[in-house]
């Protein structure tokens, strides 16, 4: 068993903690992609066009005889297509062929032993300096991977005092990453309520939420949430394992004495 160091909030190594088992799973990059999609998939809203859509014409073929293609034409419009075609797919000026249909099955499901071994992986993942260095994170600074702080963190109350632990554990820069990376969003998502887009920065898990996540929702790419909590998506954004994540000492240990995601 990999035993490190816990820290407090000022940055002081202290006594060791050893990891459980599930830092030892092996790295599955592919059921850690599966379980992502398949949390994705279920925000994703349903939607479909009226099944009478394009078919509301009276629109008939002249049938042979005109000289003109056999395409279903409006009553008075004429010869030219562009004006006359209706209610045929494949024709200018006709209904959609194939449409969405919103009884179509868009969620996509996933075994529940292959999503508890999506998590473990991707826990592992987390304790990989070369993984998490990969995914973009900015960790020279971090004494340790994975880091371990003291459950004092789990207390916090305001947005400055989280600013300030982060920047004794040299987690700063990584943050700096993710303020300096917003941009904004690509496509009509930007009149949609979702103009920015904002790189993930660390997340913290917590054994019980004392204030932290009240204090922290503020920050830019920073996510918190209790150890029962923990999916995939949290620990791999965008299907790419190796998150940077800050662990308080509680949530270890109750990731140990629970068996969780086993």
């Amino acid at each position: 068993m990999t035993r490190v160091k816990t820290y407090s909030l000022k940055g002081k190594a202290g006594k060791e903690v050893e990891l459980p088992p599930q830092f030892e799973t092996p790295f599955r990059p592919d059921v850690i992609k599966r379980a992502v999609l398949s949390i994705q998939s279920y925000r994703r809203q349903p939607h479909g066009v009226d099944e009478l859509a394009g078919k509301r014409t009276t629109a008939e073929s002249w049938q042979t005889g005109h000289g003109r293609s056999r395409v279903p034409r409006v009553k008075g419009a004429g010869t030219r297509a562009a004006n006359s075609g209706a209610f045929a797919p494949g024709t200018v000026g006709g209904r959609v062929a194939h449409p969405p249909e919103s009884r179509k099955v868009i969620v996509e499901r996933i075994n529940k032993k292959e999503k508890r071994l999506a998590v473990r992986s991707a826990i592992a993942a987390t304790a990989d300096r070369r993984i998490v260095a990969s995914r973009g994170h900015r960790i020279d600074g971090v004494p340790e991977i994975p880091l371990v702080v003291s459950d004092d963190l789990e207390g916090l109350q305001t947005t400055r005092e989280v600013k300030e632990f982060a920047l004794r554990l040299g987690l700063d820069e990584d943050l700096r990453r993710a303020v300096s990376g917003r941009k904004i969003r690509a496509g009509k998502g930007k009149m949609r309520g979702r103009r920015l887009k904002t790189p993930k920065s660390f997340l913290i898990v917590v054994g019980r939420d004392r204030g932290v996540l009240r204090a922290a929702r503020n920050i830019p790419g920073v996510d918190v949430c209790e150890v029962h909590g923990l999916n995939a998506e949290l620990l791999a954004p965008g299907t790419h394992p190796g998150r940077l994540v800050v662990w308080t000492r509680s949530a270890i240990e109750r990731l140990a004495s629970e068996g969780l995601f086993m």
